[in-house]
């Protein structure tokens, strides 16, 4: 490989979350507590990654920061030509411009502007469970109320949606907006295009906005291919806020930077008006290089060479967890880099709690997530965006001291 994804990197004392809120006090989340004597942090919880990101970030960052003026600026026809570019290499995108395209501070701003912008507090707008938690906390924030439509595994193990529950819970309800999580988190499942044509036409029949969240669309493992849902149908286009970041594929977050792409004028208009009344929703000028260094072709090379690294990861740890850790479901995800483990038999078998669970993991160094938060009581979500040596440690260490027989 031409990039370098098996060196450990340091980052303690960087200002990692993921790191250094390991026996924190953290406001917004349950972090984990610090491991016992012996142990190293292994850091499996918060949704980025340990790898060192491609170059030409950094490079496209210095080159900018070099210029002592950091004084009010203008987004470049650079910026809006590398997204456009990333679109139509990587998922076969036509027709896109730069009136299309609109900045975000995060996916979960955009998710927030168009809830307010086209429900009103105490509204019901419909998401799959399990949850990606971020969508929880916009709902609980702006006052709305999360329809949850259960997905289910078929008898291969794999997560499906139910499109009888999802148009039911849509008519029962009467909700005309719904989130849909492309590839979903924390489920890893990369939707196949008739399964996003039936829900979009159910999207359709009961007159519901449509906002996707394609955050994780270049996280693709094993081949995998990302179906962008505005791709879909005519309908679908003009139907879908589609919700996209370089920060999850390029560890980006702490940069700070969003995109959306919204074809209809009139969603267009009105999620940029909602986005533009906290006067907040502006874009740094280093966060802007980023993307444009993210983006270049060499961008495109390492995020190959992450993909084959991450499916390692994915397969060895699903491998281990299977064949070892009886009563705990996993299904293998097809995107992201997110296990999310299921422990309810395993718990009740050996009679413990799924607390109990998490700090058995905790206590030797293995920082995963409780899946709680994600609408699973006995689910846990594990990070497995690391180098392939420490995934193995953690799953040796799982083996050994957590997962008892």
């Amino acid at each position: 490989m031409k990039y370098d994804f098996t060196t450990i990197m340091d980052r303690s004392g960087k200002n990692a979350l993921a790191v250094d809120s390991i026996g924190a006090d953290v406001s917004w989340a349950q972090a984990p507590t610090a491991p016992r004597d012996g142990f190293s942090k292994i850091p499996m919880w918060v949704a980025d990654m340990n790898f060192a990101t491609v170059p030409t970030i950094p490079q496209a960052i210095i080159k900018r920061a070099e210029h002592p003026a950091y004084g009010y600026y203008i987004p470049t026809k650079e910026y809006y030509e590398s997204i456009i570019r990333w679109h139509e290499k990587r998922n076969g995108v036509t027709g896109l411009t730069a009136k299309d395209i609109g900045y975000e501070n995060g996916v979960l701003g955009c998710v927030s502007s168009a809830i307010q912008a086209f429900t009103s507090p105490g509204e019901k707008i419909l998401l799959h469970s399990p949850t990606y938690i971020g969508f929880t906390h916009v709902l609980e924030d702006t006052g709305r109320v999360a329809e949850l439509s259960p997905l289910k595994k078929d008898e291969n193990g794999v997560w499906r949606m139910d499109y009888e529950d999802m148009d039911a819970r849509l008519k029962k309800n009467h909700i005309h907006l719904t989130i849909l999580c492309s590839p979903h988190n924390p489920c890893g499942r990369v939707w196949e295009r008739e399964e996003l044509e039936l829900a979009m036409e159910i999207f359709k029949k009961n007159h519901c906005i449509v906002i996707s969240d394609e955050i994780w669309s270049d996280i693709l493992l094993n081949g995998h291919k990302h179906i962008p849902t505005q791709s879909i149908s005519e309908d679908a286009k003009n139907r879908t806020i589609a919700v996209y970041a370089p920060s999850k594929t390029f560890n980006l977050a702490g940069l700070i930077g969003s995109y959306h792409i919204i074809y209809d004028e009139y969603l267009h208009d009105r999620v940029r008006r909602q986005s533009a009344m906290s006067h907040y929703n502006s874009m740094n000028v280093l966060s802007m290089h980023a993307l444009i260094g993210a983006y270049m072709d060499e961008g495109h090379q390492w995020v190959d060479e992450l993909n084959q690294v991450l499916s390692q990861n994915i397969n060895d740890a699903y491998d281990v967890i299977i064949n070892n850790f009886d009563g705990v479901d996993v299904s293998k995800p097809e995107g992201t880099y997110m296990l999310f483990l299921h422990c309810e038999e395993y718990c009740k078998k050996h009679g413990i709690t799924i607390d109990e669970l998490i700090q058995r993991g905790w206590d030797v160094g293995v920082a995963w997530q409780q899946g709680e938060p994600f609408h699973d009581p006995w689910g846990i979500r594990m990070n497995l965006a690391l180098p392939h040596s420490l995934v193995m440690e953690a799953m040796n260490r799982l083996k050994q001291y957590v997962f008892k027989v």
